[in-house]
């Protein structure tokens, strides 16, 4: 409460810049163009600031977190930097230290550590050659299976961290979510690789946000029997995927998405904002894997992305429109100044427009006085917002995956709320204390099958409200997201819109403990010949893992044939061919037959000299134990 007896405090008497309207002119739509009006809305854009981001207890955890993640970010170089091979190099990105306005919500950065849920650090090679970081969430108690929902950041200064609100408020309500770092942004590479080295640079031209939202659904789908492999490159054609390998064989990259065994593949949804809103709402129309869009200002009608030379057809024009898709938009767009006339009312919704003249569902919220960072939290002051604006897009985007990709009967009792029409914390820093949150200058708009079967639910106009939008009796009228993620793992949070938990897609998980530790394999060297002829290697693996009794579960393992060169090694490729000396920490690696009992067979002429043998194996987390003790590596010669 302290917190809002200082909202009322700095708020009260200010912003009175005209007298108040009468209860019917705050309702209604602005029908002409006042000044007075505009500077009161206008005002709105400072709430989040004022109210919050420039308060001493924001401001002292801000700077504390900010200076631990630049030392994290100078231990990542330190460690994996340019130095090494297929190293990492976010130096030319805005925010690569995540420091300040690029640091996040901060009040979301202990959200594991406190035991509300848990997150997984990941990287992977972009079809580009760079290398990709992201976190996935979800929690430990919950369906065995889950649909899942991939969220993709907006540019320049919108690093993962802005959209963790998004990631925990879906996580805690039964989905797995992938957050990532585009190409040039926050811990992801500023480059590609090798012939792609430009490619995608700088990132603002698009294609590491269209590319890059099909490279994380690519991995977010990545399992044990079909680990992570980028796709050719769009501009060359090349082959990044030794890379990929190679930062698997050493530990650096998992093989797949360490939560592969809690997604459900049949039900993903698309997040993105700004750039990234682009990015969704043509690549969720054409990827058979997507079900469901939302799209934070704003939602686009497609007709093509950026050209893919290596696969076209992956990128049609003018694509089907089918997924029900939502938008979420504001009064004023990326740095806008104070209005001076009236806008057009239906500016805003017009993609929603073309798909409710094709039948698909869809939807068009705009926020009063909102700006282009409700769904993008940068806590300094220079990039504005409202106070509740970051709480609405929550409960709507939950609400609509909820609806479309769980098919639950409460999600439409939350999207045809009116609680946003009189929201009391809206009123309580408010100039005139109108708790409307929907824009008197925009239409704010709804058009959904209803599930029952009954017909169409529309309203053209939720300001004003419509016989179909009614109270949704689903969580208090305060309701916030930092709340409802803020509850211990395995509790329905009591400020959830829809019920969290159970979710109809799967019955409970039998465990819920986190696998932390890679499989350990050996090689059984009484078992494990080099000749002429050919090379056999046999040996174990075992997974601790924490599943009954702390059994875990080996996905694959993994075996390197190599042939010693000076201090190099060639390693034997799929093909029965050598391939160039490398360092022998970059062996090639290729599948063996069996998990906890396993074999490697190749027949072919062999060359004199000596090998070196090496084996890893891989969890079903992912999680995978570099080749480097005498158990796993073996020296032999071939006389």
């Amino acid at each position: 409460m302290g917190t809002w007896r200082r909202v009322l405090a700095v708020f009260a008497g200010a912003m009175m810049l005209a007298a108040a309207p009468s209860a019917q002119a705050q309702t209604e739509m602005r029908q002409s163009f006042d000044l007075g009006y505009e500077l009161r809305n206008f005002a709105k854009t400072n709430e989040r600031a004022l109210a919050l981001t420039l308060l001493p207890d924001y401001q002292v955890p801000l700077r504390t977190i900010g200076l631990r993640k630049q030392a994290e970010g100078t231990q990542i170089l330190l460690e994996d930097g340019p130095g090494r091979p297929f190293g990492r190099n976010f130096l030319g990105n805005l925010c690569g230290n995540h420091m300040d306005g690029c640091a996040g919500d901060v009040r979301l950065d202990d959200w594991e550590a406190q035991g509300h849920g848990t997150v997984e650090p990941v990287l992977w090679t972009a079809r580009n050659g760079s290398t990709i970081s992201g976190h996935v969430w979800a929690t430990k108690a919950g369906p065995a299976k889950r649909p899942g929902v991939v969220i993709t950041n907006g540019s320049v200064q919108a690093p993962e961290e802005l959209y963790w609100f998004a990631a925990q408020t879906l996580a805690k309500a039964g989905y797995v979510v992938l957050t990532w770092d585009p190409q040039g942004q926050g811990y992801s590479d500023t480059f590609g690789e090798g012939a792609d080295a430009r490619d995608g640079f700088p990132s603002q031209e698009g294609r590491p946000f269209f590319d890059g939202t099909e490279d994380a659904l690519d991995f977010f789908v990545s399992g044990p029997a079909a680990p992570y492999r980028p796709r050719p490159s769009c501009t060359t054609g090349t082959d990044h995927g030794p890379k990929q390998q190679a930062r698997v064989a050493d530990g650096r990259n998992p093989a797949f998405n360490p939560y592969h065994a809690l997604l459900d593949t049949s039900r993903i949804g698309l997040l993105g904002q700004s750039l990234g809103a682009g990015a969704v709402s043509y690549v969720g129309q054409i990827d058979p894997r997507v079900s469901a869009i939302v799209a934070m200002d704003n939602l686009r009608a497609p007709t093509s992305g950026p050209v893919c030379a290596s696969a076209p057809q992956t990128r049609p024009k003018d694509p089907p429109l089918t997924k029900p898709a939502l938008g979420l938009t504001n009064d004023y767009a990326l740095f806008e100044q104070a209005k001076t006339k009236l806008p057009d009312p239906r500016a805003k919704q017009q993609a929603s427009e073309k798909l409710s003249a094709l039948g698909v569902d869809t939807g068009s919220l705009v926020v009063r006085g909102g700006t282009h960072f409700e769904g993008a939290f940068i806590p300094n002051a220079a990039f504005t917002a409202t106070l509740r604006g970051n709480d609405l897009y929550a409960w709507y985007l939950r609400a609509w995956f909820d609806r479309y990709l769980k098919g639950a009967p409460a999600a439409e009792r939350a999207l045809t709320t009116d609680r946003w029409r009189a929201d009391p914390l809206a009123a309580a820093v408010d100039g005139v204390r109108d708790g409307n949150q929907f824009s008197q200058y925009y239409f704010s708009r709804l058009d959904i099958a209803a599930l029952d079967g009954r017909g169409r639910i529309a309203c053209e106009n939720l300001r004003d409200g419509c016989a179909t939008i009614t109270p949704d009796g689903l969580a208090p009228r305060d309701w916030g997201f930092l709340r409802a993620v803020k509850t211990p793992d395995g509790t329905t949070a009591p400020d959830a819109p829809v019920d969290a938990l159970p979710d109809a897609g799967g019955p409970r998980a039998a465990s819920s403990c986190r696998d932390t530790r890679a499989p350990v394999a050996r090689i059984t060297a009484s078992r494990t010949t080099v000749t002429r002829r050919g090379v056999t290697v046999r040996g174990t693996a075992r997974d601790r893992g924490c599943g009954p009794r702390g059994a875990g579960t080996v996905a694959i393992v993994r075996v390197s044939v190599a042939r010693v060169v000076g201090s190099r090694c060639r390693s034997l490729r799929q093909n029965g061919s050598f391939g160039p000396a490398a360092p022998c920490a970059r062996a090639t690696f290729l599948p063996a037959t069996g998990t906890t009992s396993w074999r490697f067979v190749r027949r072919g002429r062999l060359p004199r000299g000596s090998y070196r043998i090496a084996v890893q194996a891989t969890d079903a987390a992912g999680r995978t134990r570099r080749a480097a003790d005498r158990g796993s590596v073996r020296r032999l010669r071939v006389r």
